[in-house]
């Protein structure tokens, strides 16, 4: 009946309220931002996929019990998606391990605009 409205959605309105501003105060700007966010971006992409081959045995979703690209089926109010017993600080371990790895490559790309 209803559709909710995909996650994020404010996020993007932001965006491109924030972009109609710089083309309205500068917008000599516009390319500039184009470009720094394309290397941002680029060093996202470039972060996960150093982090995935470092580390390829140690991905995250390694230590779920099931994979997680099949969807789930769980009670309501129950986790998607359970660790594996034993294993949750592994996997947290694994999760903050990447989320380091992304940021210092993005840090270091922002840091060289």
């Amino acid at each position: 009946m209803f559709r909710s409205i995909p996650r994020m959605t404010g996020w993007l309105l932001l965006a491109v309220v924030l972009v109609a501003v710089i083309a309205f105060v500068s917008p000599q700007q516009l390319p500039v931002v184009a470009y720094k966010l394309s290397l941002i971006s680029l060093a996202v992409i470039t972060g996960y996929w150093l982090d995935r081959s470092l580390y390829p045995y140690a991905r995250p979703d390694s230590y779920l019990q099931r994979d997680w690209r099949h969807g789930t089926d769980e009670a309501d109010f129950d986790v998607d998606y359970r660790i594996v017993p034993g294993h949750h600080w592994v996997f947290c371990a694994a999760m903050i391990r990447r989320a380091i790895v992304v940021g210092a490559v993005v840090l270091a790309v922002a840091l060289g605009l």
